[in-house]
């Protein structure tokens, strides 16, 4: 059985961690896999948008603390350094996430939990299930963070309260997290699957060139100055306004309609 799914159907790609035995806790392999599914989605202009969720009854336990205490039990066959290389290796799923032109939405369905609990916060758009539980988790396993958790949480809630998550890995269920910000919509267990579908279908079938240029536009306000984000604005506008969809859009708008977006 893999442990990673992968479907793409009308320009969503959906990646489901499917270990669910472990509430998907994620493998070496599952990692490294992730990563290339991630710059392939990337890549490809096929695809409008990538949704992470896991095999249900979880989204992502985060690391495997199975194979944490096997470690611990052998020692340590690597340096820190080496261990800690691998470990930006596989971050990148975080970046990809966070920085590829195409909205990314975490669809947590279940326990979420450390990294990834750090990879939900990496994508654009986080809906979760009202009665899905969620926790940075770091602190119960002795562990300071990774997978960018701590940058991203900081973003979205703010340092108080993010440091708040962090230091005693507080659980909270989908509609806690939806009132903190941490998610964007709660919905119950029938409403979920279409309220994602729907979203998803949204982005995946818009403007994305467009979206793309939005991404990064956001991307630059988390960090950069007023003046880098009016000069990079002016020029994605610009870009924006020589796509086929910018045309198709303000003829749809005059003719009283709904466009008709090809994503170029």
């Amino acid at each position: 059985m893999s442990e990673l799914l992968v479907k793409t159907a009308s320009r969503v790609t959906t990646i489901t961690l499917n270990r669910p035995d472990a509430r998907n806790a994620m493998s070496r392999d599952m990692w490294l896999g992730l990563v290339d599914l991630l710059h392939d989605a990337q890549n490809d202009p096929d695809v409008g948008c990538v949704v992470l969720t896991g095999a249900d009854p979880a989204f992502c336990a985060g690391g495997d603390v199975k194979s944490m205490v096997d470690r611990a039990k052998n020692g340590f066959s690597n340096t820190v350094e080496e261990d800690a290389a691998f470990v930006r290796r596989i971050m990148e799923s975080a970046r990809l996430l966070h920085e590829m032109p195409k909205p990314a939405i975490a669809a947590i369905n279940g326990a979420c939990a450390g990294a990834g609990f750090s990879l939900a916060m990496a994508c654009d758009l986080r809906i979760a299930k009202e009665a899905a539980k969620m926790t940075t988790a770091f602190a119960n396993v002795g562990g300071s963070g990774d997978f960018g958790g701590s940058w991203f949480l900081s973003k979205i809630v703010g340092t108080a309260k993010a440091r708040e998550l962090y230091y005693t890995a507080k659980i909270i269920d989908g509609r806690e997290a939806e009132a903190m910000g941490v998610v964007n919509h709660a919905y119950s267990d029938e409403e979920f699957n279409q309220s994602v579908d729907e979203l998803a279908d949204r982005l995946a079938n818009g403007p994305s060139v467009a979206l793309g240029y939005m991404k990064k536009n956001m991307n630059l306000a988390e960090q950069g100055t007023l003046a880098q984000a009016l000069d990079q604005e002016a020029l994605h506008m610009m870009l924006s306004f020589r796509t086929d969809d910018h045309i198709e859009a303000a003829k749809a708008f005059v003719e009283k309609r709904k466009p008709n977006f090809k994503g170029r």
